[in-house]
C-alpha cells in the first residue's frame, strides 16, 4: 500500500509542477495585465493545490502523518489567490491600463463611466457648496469690518 501511495503523491506533485510551469509560461507570453493575471491566478492556484494535495497524500499514505499545516496552506491559497488577482485587475482597470489589441469587448466601460460621472457630479456639488460657504464668510468679514 505504501508504494501506491508514494506513486499517487508523486504524480500529483508532478502534475502541480507542470501546471505551475505552464502558468509561468503564460505570464511571460500573454499580452496584457488582465490575461497575465488570469494565468497567474487560475493555473498557478491549481498547480500549487495539486502539489500540496500530493504532498498531503504522500505523507498520509506513506508515513501516516496528517499535517494540518498543509490543509491550512491549501485553504489559504484557494481563497487568497483568486481574490488577489481580481483586486489587481480591478485596480489596473480603474487606473486605465490599456487592454490588449485583440480585445473584442469591454463590458466594464459603461459601468465605470456611469459611476465615475455620478462620483464626479457629487464631488463637484460639494466643491461648489464649499466655495459658496467660503465666499459667504468672506463677505460677512468684509461687512463687519
Amino acid at each position: 500500500m505504501s508504494g501506491s501511495g508514494n506513486v499517487v503523491g508523486v504524480i500529483l506533485i508532478l502534475i502541480g509542477a507542470a501546471i505551475s510551469l505552464i502558468s509561468a509560461i503564460g505570464n511571460v507570453r500573454l499580452p496584457d495585465v488582465y490575461t497575465r493575471s488570469h494565468a497567474a491566478s487560475k493555473s498557478s492556484t491549481l498547480g500549487v493545490l495539486c502539489t500540496l494535495v500530493g504532498t498531503l497524500l504522500y505523507f498520509v499514505i506513506s508515513d501516516g502523518y496528517f499535517s494540518i499545516r498543509l490543509i491550512l496552506g491549501i485553504v489559504f491559497v484557494f481563497l487568497t489567490a483568486p481574490v488577489a488577482a481580481h483586486v489587481i485587475c480591478r485596480a489596473a482597470y480603474r487606473h486605465q491600463v490599456p487592454l490588449a489589441e485583440g480585445t473584442a469587448q469591454d463590458e466594464l466601460k459603461d459601468y465605470y463611466m456611469e459611476n465615475e460621472n455620478i462620483d464626479n457630479k457629487s464631488t463637484d456639488n460639494k466643491n461648489i457648496d464649499n466655495k459658496a460657504n467660503h465666499i459667504e464668510k468672506e463677505v460677512k468679514l468684509q461687512v463687519t469690518e
